[in-house]
């Protein structure tokens, strides 16, 4: 639900550069590397990161040994793949710029309900990304400072409207925006990976944006 604006740098990558080769220059190549990430993935949402095996991405592309390691050195290096694909449709929460003439609440309702409908989308590989992040120090390290941009993100919006007299000058940028992305990127890993693992019908995407947008704007003091 985060949107760049001009002045914001890129997120940094869900993905470590360096586990990242050069394309392939054939379109075979390429047709064989997607169908190696698509496997993997396809395992990973299934089977759990840990669990999978070179040897079942292999099965599953229908593929050997080899044709695998022409394009990838290692199962950390098709999961950077994977997610180097994946990472623009998952993004942390953020709050778009807010112009003079935008309605903040409305902003931060968009906002809110682009992020449910993309976490909702890519709920099974959201949670492979919890698993790697416990297992692996440099993952997680990686995907803290990909959620802190958007986090300073949302203190530079919520400083903007602070300026405009529309929010309270006592609240703390940063730390109003920890708390609040907090807030949504927990609900959504609640709601759309815990509970179905549990049998649980998942919340209705109206009711968690509906919701999540007055307790937000609530926080912040803003009123339609």
């Amino acid at each position: 639900m985060a949107h760049s604006t001009g002045s914001d740098a890129p997120a940094p990558s869900m993905a470590d550069p360096a586990l990242l080769r050069e394309l392939p220059s054939t379109p075979r190549g390429l047709r064989t590397r997607d169908s190696l990430i698509t496997a993997a993935r396809s395992l990973f949402e299934r089977n759990g990161y840990l669990e999978t095996r070179l040897l079942d991405i292999t099965t599953e592309a229908q593929c050997s040994a080899g044709t695998f390691y022409t394009y990838f050195a290692s199962k950390e290096e098709i999961l950077a793949a994977v997610l180097e694909l994946a990472q623009e449709d998952m993004l942390h929460p953020g709050m778009p710029h807010v112009a003079d003439d935008d309605d903040p609440v409305a902003v931060i309702d968009a906002s809110n309900r682009a992020y449910f409908d993309a976490y909702q989308r890519n709920a099974r590989l959201m949670r492979v990304l919890e698993e790697v992040a416990n297992s692996d120090p440099a993952f997680r390290r990686l995907r803290h400072e990909r959620a802190q941009a958007f986090v300073r993100r949302n203190a530079r919006s919520i400083e903007a409207l602070q300026d405009r007299g529309l929010v309270d000058r006592r609240l703390d940028p940063m730390v109003t925006s920890r708390a609040l992305s907090g807030m949504i990127s927990r609900l959504a890993f609640s709601v759309f990976v815990v509970e179905p693992e549990l049998g649980e019908q998942p919340a209705d995407v109206d009711l968690l944006t509906r919701t999540s947008t007055t307790l937000w704007a609530n926080a912040l003091g803003l009123r339609n």
